[in-house]
């Protein structure tokens, strides 16, 4: 996950960037060059907070169909020479699955250009997997040379092969190679070898053994920060001590959660409170407000509490829900998720305090947002249109959607229509159920929609819904 630089959301770039609806309806008033200007911006510097979750690729290649825009831009970015020396998925793959959905719609010259990048890009992979989707066998074929020749016939080269067919995200082309008598044997040898990676691994478990005590498995999690790098073993230690531990290792697990080192503590914390254990709340005040503590134990200690469902927890976040630390966020969000209507005002409090203090693209809004909609807190409309416009998540963005169609009466006629065209199939879905058909955009968008074979088959259903013969 990292940070992109988004441009403000009142501007045709900034709209495209986030994936909002009101992006393709503002670039379909805009000038052409305008923009296509600002959708190559968008295509080629990647604005997702989280390129690994968030979608835009869809998004963006409708709006290439409807604007008739060209390839030249991404066909200079595929080949350009830092895709030499910067071979992070996340510099090319936007652009790679956009192509892929547009060589779905029948644009040739985006099949074209995957094969030429799978052929000789850095993220071939990626590009082969749009291809084994989207190609014919005659088209794969055409890559076998160039993707094995990646390969050389050496002990390493066989075993980077042998990774490659293993964790292969689509395997079509692999399949269709290794019927080929020319690469068949060197396939066959390479998918054995991939089997037979698993296998090992499957005995060469590193985690405790059968018959370790509370304090051999609370040791083991503590070993895991003298590693380098670090493996925070933490929660594998907790869920080894659901299986171990039994009352008589109390008083011990008690004590690791006061005074052992970090990574034990953590471990002993998690499964305290995962038992229901009376002082467990007081073990995670005192772990969290501790000057001391490390990020891993503060960390550890709120994923505990967050995890407690107990009448006791949502009466001490009652408690803590004012409080400006972590601590009070996590107890905001324990009410969002779990708190009665009486919660609302601390639930609010807590959003309006985030958003003013972090912004509107803050980790903690997540929940928020959404308890803003569960309890139904119409006062939070303004700071969740708030939300909505301005956070650079479309998922949360869809959230924020989604507490609005609860809370606010104006929604339908206001938001909803603009989600129809949302980068996100949730939102579309949503909008798809809620979006007022007194706008003839709706109507129009709901049709086309429907007729998407590109479209996620839940949105599909909800579109029908509205304008089936029933309707």
């Amino acid at each position: 996950m990292f940070d992109p630089d988004i441009a403000p959301s009142g501007t045709l770039l900034g709209l495209l960037q986030r994936g909002r609806g009101d992006g393709t309806l503002h670039a379909l008033a805009a000038p052409r060059a305008e923009a296509l200007a600002a959708l190559n911006d968008s295509v080629l510097r990647d604005p997702r907070r989280d390129w690994q979750v968030e979608n835009r690729s869809l998004y963006y290649a409708r709006l290439y169909m409807q604007l008739d825009g060209g390839l030249e831009e991404i066909e200079r970015h595929l080949f350009h020479p830092d895709d030499l020396v910067d071979t992070g998925e996340e510099r090319t793959g936007l652009a790679l699955a956009v192509l892929g959905h547009l060589a779905a719609y029948g644009r040739d010259a985006a099949r074209l250009l995957l094969r030429s990048y799978a052929a000789a890009g850095s993220n071939w992979g990626w590009a082969l997997d749009e291809l084994a989707l989207r190609d014919d066998d005659t088209g794969l074929m055409t890559l076998a040379p160039a993707v094995l020749a990646r390969f050389p016939e050496t002990e390493e080269g066989e075993a980077e092969l042998a990774a490659a067919v293993r964790d292969a995200f689509e395997p079509r082309p692999w399949r269709l190679w290794a019927e080929d008598p020319r690469y068949g044997a060197r396939l066959a040898a390479a998918g054995e070898q991939g089997s037979f990676d698993r296998w090992q691994r499957q005995l060469r478990p590193r985690g405790p053994r059968p018959g370790w005590s509370v304090s051999e498995i609370l040791q083991w999690a503590q070993e895991g920060l003298e590693l380098e790098p670090e493996e925070h073993r933490y929660r594998a230690a907790a869920r080894c001590l659901g299986a171990v531990a039994g009352p008589e290792d109390r008083p011990d697990l008690l004590r690791a959660a006061r005074t052992a080192p970090d990574a034990a503590r953590a471990a002993a914390l998690h499964h305290l409170a995962a038992c229901g254990e009376v002082e467990a709340l007081d073990l995670i005040e005192a772990a969290v407000g501790c000057p001391l503590s490390s990020e891993l134990l503060i960390s550890a200690a709120l994923a505990s509490f967050a995890r407690m469902r107990s009448v006791a927890a949502v009466e001490r976040a009652r408690g803590w829900a004012a409080r400006g630390d972590r601590l009070g966020a996590s107890a905001a969000a324990m009410l969002a998720r779990r708190g009665g209507l009486h919660d609302t005002e601390l639930v609010l409090a807590a959003l309006r305090r985030t958003v003013r203090e972090e912004g509107p693209d803050a980790d903690g809004l997540w929940e928020l947002v959404d308890g803003a909609g569960r309890l139904g807190v119409g006062c939070a409309v303004p700071v969740l249109r708030h939300i909505y416009r301005e956070t650079s998540s479309s998922h949360l963005r869809g959230r924020a959607a989604a507490a609005l169609a609860a809370t606010d009466p104006g929604f339908a006629a206001g938001f909803a229509v603009e989600c129809l065209w949302d980068c996100e199939e949730t939102t579309r879905e949503l909008a798809a159920r809620h979006a007022a058909t007194g706008d003839d955009r709706v109507v129009e968008q709901l049709r086309r929609l429907a007729a998407d074979p590109a479209e996620e088959a839940e949105v599909q259903t909800a579109v029908r819904s509205r304008i089936g013969p029933e309707s």
